[in-house]
C-alpha cells in the first residue's frame, strides 16, 4: 500500500510513466480523444457502451440532462461507474445566459461575465460568483467547467458573444484579470477550466453555430492578449478552438481545422502546453462545409487533442464508434500519424492525473506492457489449416509480418502497417498451402525476428 501511495504522488506531480500510458490500445487511446453528450436524464445504452467498451474520454451535460442537484449528482456518479478510464465530466457554467445550473433546476441565477467585468469590475464580485458556481459543480460531481470566455467584447452586437453578455470586457487586460480570478476560484475546488474561443470570437458578425463565420476583417491581435497573459501565469488546462475563419491566419481552413492556428500559433508561438478541444463538431460552420469524415481528419491533424460532439448517435448507431473507426482507418492509411494520437492521449491522461481524475495505475493498465520485441511461437503448432501468431512491440512504428516457405519464397503478407506499442495477434490461414515447414518474420523499427512453424494436412 505504501509503494502504491508513493506512486500515485509521483504520478500526480510528475506525470504518468510512459510505459503505463502506452498500456491502452490504439482504439482506446482514440476513445479518450472524444467527448460526447446524450439526451435525457439517465444514461442510455449507447453511452454506457461508449464509456465501458470504447473508452470514451469525456461527457458534456446540457440543460436537458439536469433536473435538480440530487439527480445530477446521481447521474454523474453513474457516468463515473461506467467509465473504463475515469471521464472528464463537463458543463458550460459561464454565468448569466450560459449557465446550465440555474434557478430552473434547483440552483440560483448567476451574473453574466459582462456584468462582472464591465458593470461591477470588482475582484470580490467575480471571485464570489466563480466560487459559488465552483461549489455547485463540485457538489454535483463535475470536474470540468467549459469557461471562462476570454473573448474580447470587440463587437457588442456579436450574436454569439456580445449580445449574450459572455465577454467580461472590451478591454483585453480586463478580460485577462477577471478570467484569472475566475480560474483561481475553480482551481481551489479542483475543477478544470477551459478558455474559449481561440483565437477570439468577440468581433464576429456571425454565429458559428449557424454557419460559416469569417473574422478576417474584424479580428485583431489584441484578442490574443488574454491568452498570452494567462499562459504567462502557467495556465495549462484546456483551450477550446473556435470554428472561426481568418484568412490572415489560414486562407484554407477555420481555426478548429487549421494546423497553422491550433499548432503553430497557439502552441509554438504562444507556448500553450495543455489540452486543446474543438468547439462542437456538429455546429453548422463545420457540417455545412465539410464531410463528417474530412472534419474528423482535419481536426486531429490540426492538433486538437479532443473532438467535442453534442450527441452519441450518428445514423442510428454509436457516433463514438464511428469516429474511432475513422481515425483508426486514417492511421492505418498513414493520413494521421500514430505520433499525433500518442501526443494527444498523453496530454489527456496527464491532465486527468494532475486534477486527480485518475488516481491509480489500475485505472489505466489493462494489458501487459512489453519491455522488448518478442515474436512468440505460433499456436497451435503444428497446425491445420490456421494458426495464431502473437508478437509484442515496445514502441509505436511501422511493422510487417510475412510468411515464407522453406526456400525463402514469400507466401503470405499478414500485416504491413503502422502499429501502436503493445501485444498483437494475427491469424494465419494456410488452407491453400501444402504441408511443410514455414517461416514467419516480423520486421520494422530496427527489429528482424523469425520463427518456424509446421503445417500438417
Amino acid at each position: 500500500m505504501i509503494k502504491k501511495f508513493c506512486f500515485i504522488i509521483v504520478l500526480i506531480l510528475f506525470g504518468i510513466n510512459n510505459s503505463i500510458i502506452h498500456a491502452q490500445t490504439l482504439r482506446e487511446k482514440i476513445g479518450q480523444m472524444i467527448w460526447a453528450s446524450f439526451t435525457g436524464t439517465r444514461l442510455n445504452d449507447t453511452i454506457k457502451v461508449d464509456l465501458q467498451r470504447r473508452n470514451l474520454g469525456g461527457v458534456i451535460l446540457y440543460a436537458g440532462n439536469i433536473v435538480n442537484p440530487n439527480q445530477i449528482k446521481l447521474l454523474n456518479d453513474t457516468i463515473k461507474l461506467f467509465s473504463k478510464t475515469p471521464s472528464f465530466i463537463a458543463v458550460d457554467q459561464e454565468g448569466g445566459k450560459v449557465a446550465r445550473l440555474n434557478s430552473t433546476n434547483g440552483f440560483k441565477n448567476s451574473y453574466t461575465a459582462y456584468t462582472l467585468g464591465t458593470v461591477f469590475n470588482q475582484e470580490d464580485s467575480t471571485r464570489k460568483s466563480a466560487s459559488t458556481m465552483a461549489s455547485w459543480l463540485k457538489q454535483c460531481g463535475f470536474n470540468v467547467n467549459l469557461a471562462p470566455v476570454v473573448d474580447v467584447n470587440v463587437n457588442p452586437n456579436s450574436p454569439a458573444i456580445g449580445k449574450l453578455e459572455r465577454s467580461f470586457s472590451q478591454n483585453p487586460e480586463t478580460v485577462f484579470q477577471h478570467s484569472a480570478w475566475f480560474i483561481d476560484e475553480f482551481n481551489k475546488k479542483n475543477i478544470l477550466t477551459c478558455l474559449k474561443h481561440f483565437p477570439g470570437h468577440g468581433s464576429a458578425l456571425q454565429d458559428s453555430h449557424l454557419g460559416f463565420t469569417d473574422i478576417t476583417n474584424t479580428w485583431s491581435n489584441s484578442e490574443l492578449v488574454p491568452y498570452q497573459s494567462l499562459f504567462s501565469q502557467e495556465y495549462k488546462n484546456l483551450v477550446m478552438i473556435g470554428h472561426l475563419y481568418n484568412a490572415h491566419l489560414d486562407s484554407a481552413y477555420p481555426a478548429s481545422l487549421s494546423k497553422n492556428v491550433t499548432t503553430d500559433i497557439l502552441r509554438n508561438q504562444l507556448g500553450f502546453n495543455g489540452v486543446t478541444i474543438t468547439d462542437g463538431m456538429a455546429m453548422q460552420a463545420i457540417t455545412l462545409n465539410y464531410s463528417f469524415e474530412d472534419a474528423v481528419e482535419y481536426a486531429v491533424n490540426a492538433g486538437n487533442d479532443i473532438l467535442l460532439y453534442t450527441s452519441v448517435l450518428r445514423n442510428g448507431s454509436s457516433l463514438v464508434r464511428n469516429v474511432i473507426d475513422i481515425v483508426e482507418e486514417k492511421v492505418n492509411q498513414r493520413k494521421i500519424s500514430l505520433n499525433r494520437i500518442e501526443e494527444s492521449y498523453n496530454k489527456i491522461i496527464q491532465l486527468k492525473a494532475k486534477y486527480g481524475i485518475i488516481t491509480s495505475i489500475d485505472q489505466l493498465t489493462n494489458a501487459s506492457i512489453p519491455t522488448g520485441f518478442v515474436l512468440y511461437q505460433n499456436y497451435p503448432n503444428p497446425f491445420n489449416p490456421s494458426t495464431m501468431i502473437e508478437f509484442s512491440v515496445p514502441q509505436a512504428g511501422y511493422y510487417s509480418l510475412k510468411v515464407f516457405n522453406i526456400i525463402g519464397e514469400e507466401v503470405a503478407n499478414l500485416m504491413n502497417r503502422e502499429m501502436e506499442s503493445g501485444i498483437h495477434k494475427i491469424s494465419f490461414d494456410a488452407s491453400k498451402l501444402p504441408s511443410g515447414i514455414y517461416i514467419y518474420r516480423l520486421t520494422g523499427n530496427n527489429v528482424n525476428i523469425s520463427k518456424k512453424m509446421t503445417l500438417m494436412k
